[in-house]
């Protein structure tokens, strides 16, 4: 017995299948299950996000977890401590606020929150173990959340639907995908 050969029974004994090719020489693939490979369908807004899994794409579905974000839901006076301070130009006798920020504290918790749901879905999509992801978004926070994952990741979703869903049953949401 040749070296190679041998080589590929030890790793035969290992989980590894072996396949001869044309050549007659030992090729070694690992084995792939898809069993356990699933679908993620994210339910989304700036407050709440449930991820439920699907085997198929069109298959029923199930609740995997859910995400909460208790910064959307606080009144923007209780997420800043003061207003924006003073500043004085540089130049000349002018005055002026720093209040205006490019973004509120409502909208960053918003991005905080979509970025923690991004690197979820980067996680799954990495690992193997989720085949692909549909988003059902509200449209107020469907671009935050796509900005968010496409930084995270490369992966786009398969269907995208800008509704707010979050709340409504399980039916309402198959319903709403078997439509597409």
């Amino acid at each position: 017995m040749s070296w190679a050969y041998r080589f590929a029974l030890a790793w035969l004994a290992s989980g590894i299948t072996v396949r001869q090719i044309n050549s007659g020489t030992p090729f070694m693939a690992p084995q792939i299950s898809t069993g356990n490979k699933c679908f993620w369908v994210v339910v989304a807004d700036e407050s709440n996000a449930i991820v439920y899994a699907r085997d198929t794409r069109r298959g029923p579905l199930r609740e995997l977890f859910s995400l909460g974000n208790e910064a959307a839901r606080k009144k923007t006076a209780e997420l800043i401590s003061d207003r924006g301070g003073r500043s004085f130009d540089s130049h000349g006798k002018g005055q002026h606020t720093m209040a205006n920020e490019k973004s509120g504290p409502k909208k960053h918790a918003a991005m905080l929150f979509a970025k923690q749901i991004a690197e979820r879905i980067k996680k799954v999509m990495h690992d193997g173990t989720c085949r692909g992801f549909a988003l059902v978004a509200a449209p107020r926070f469907l671009g935050v959340l796509r900005n968010a994952i496409a930084i995270a990741t490369t992966a786009e979703p398969y269907v995208t639907v800008d509704k707010e869903m979050v709340g409504q049953d399980r039916a309402a949401i198959e319903k709403l995908l078997a439509n597409l």
